[in-house]
């Protein structure tokens, strides 16, 4: 296996794992709006709606950590960061992983280990008229910690390929915002063909030199 298939296959499971848990906002959605019409047209709040929306999110979090990591799409200070090359974003990045992120997630994992085996241990319930189970929502903690650590020892690998290379690795590629802007515009009939194609080459170019700001422009 080469490194570029061991990064996509790190990739790929957390990609998945990101899609996976991204379909709870649809259902984090759906509840809301049903306890809204349970709340103020049948007069019949739901005591525990507020801590369940809680874990939900919280999970959708935690777990979509590993998916944005992987499409390099947590934020970062970009004044500095985007005009240096390949090596040096490398060699940045490298440092801030080992000093900061590895110890911090690392710190994160065995923390929310210690707090989920307490938790299952007591069967822990959320405080309200209706308690529900909160075991389940702090294995969640672990979980996604590991699953970001094995997201980062990809990163690392790719940092220390691009330092020797001079060019970074290319990521897996999933659908970009220009996907679905170009999806949108397609299907709308208040846009003509030529304001369409037009709009959808502008969105491009500004989407490929942000893209070569982040990336140093490829230069070695």
């Amino acid at each position: 296996m080469t490194v570029q298939n061991l990064l996509h296959s790190a990739d790929r499971i957390s990609t998945w794992v990101g899609k996976a848990f991204a379909w709870l906002i649809v259902a984090l959605m759906l509840m809301v709006v049903i306890e809204v019409f349970k709340r103020y047209a049948l007069n019949a709040p739901t005591a525990w709606i507020f801590d369940a929306s809680n874990m939900m999110y919280g999970t959708l979090f935690m777990m979509g950590g590993a998916y944005t990591l992987c499409q390099d799409g947590h934020v970062r200070g970009d004044f500095f960061y985007g005009s240096a090359k390949p090596r040096t974003q490398a060699t940045l990045d490298l440092v801030l992983y080992l000093v900061f992120f590895f110890p911090g997630i690392i710190a994160l994992t065995y923390a929310g280990y210690t707090y989920a085996a307490d938790s299952w241990a007591i069967h822990e319930q959320t405080f309200n008229a209706d308690p529900l189970p909160l075991y389940p929502f702090k294995t969640i903690i672990p979980l996604a910690g590991l699953i970001v650590l094995m997201q980062g020892v990809a990163e690392i690998i790719r940092c220390v390929v691009c330092i020797r290379t001079g060019e970074w690795t290319p990521r897996l590629k999933d659908a970009d915002e220009i996907d679905v802007v170009e999806q949108q515009l397609a299907s709308s009939t208040y846009v003509d063909e030529a304001a369409r194609d037009e709009a959808i080459a502008k969105a491009k170019q500004i989407e490929e030199s942000a893209h070569q700001r982040a990336t140093g422009g490829g230069q070695r």
